[in-house]
């Protein structure tokens, strides 16, 4: 990965972090400086370690569909032939910027999508697949890491929660 690349992916994984702590700073103003920033470190290493792996996941679903799909075809290389460059990850930054809530959720929606188009092009080359066999693995990572993504944020904030409610008096 390019130093070009992982610098648009900590950007973009900012962005998007700041799209999720701003709302609750906006709610409870009295958060401490120190938390806020922790919550924004943690959240812009998640969320650009999510968007560097897609790719990658893409690349795996794509290994897992080949033999179903095109069963003759030569087994695809074990390392990863789909990696992001420079012209493919700037969408993904103003995806990122445009993450922001009533700021366009729905536009947000599409740039992704369109990133994921994107992608589809060099997955299908690399991989053999067809153009919407590819679209479609790298939807399915896509979905995958965002559901995965947010089920361990729930999950936190559940024991977050947990952790701060009062004991029940026997």
């Amino acid at each position: 990965m390019s130093m070009t690349v992982a610098v648009l992916l900590v950007l973009a994984g900012l962005s998007e972090s700041a799209g999720r702590v701003l709302p609750l700073v906006a709610r409870r103003p009295k958060l401490s400086p120190q938390l806020v920033a922790g919550l924004m470190v943690t959240g812009t290493i998640v969320e650009g370690t999510v968007m560097a792996l897609w790719p990658l996941a893409a690349w795996t679903v794509a290994d897992l569909v080949q033999p179903v799909v095109a069963p003759h075809a030569a087994p695809l290389p074990s390392t990863t032939g789909l990696a992001w460059t420079p012209a493919l990850v700037a969408p993904l930054l103003l995806a990122a910027v445009l993450a922001f809530p009533l700021l366009g959720p729905f536009l947000h929606i599409l740039l992704v999508a369109g990133v994921g188009a994107g992608l589809a092009g060099p997955l299908a080359a690399a991989s053999g697949l067809g153009w919407w066999t590819a679209a479609g693995c790298i939807a399915v990572a896509g979905v995958g890491l965002a559901a995965t993504v947010e089920v361990v944020r729930r999950l936190i904030a559940r024991i977050i929660a947990g952790a701060r409610e009062p004991e029940a008096i026997v």
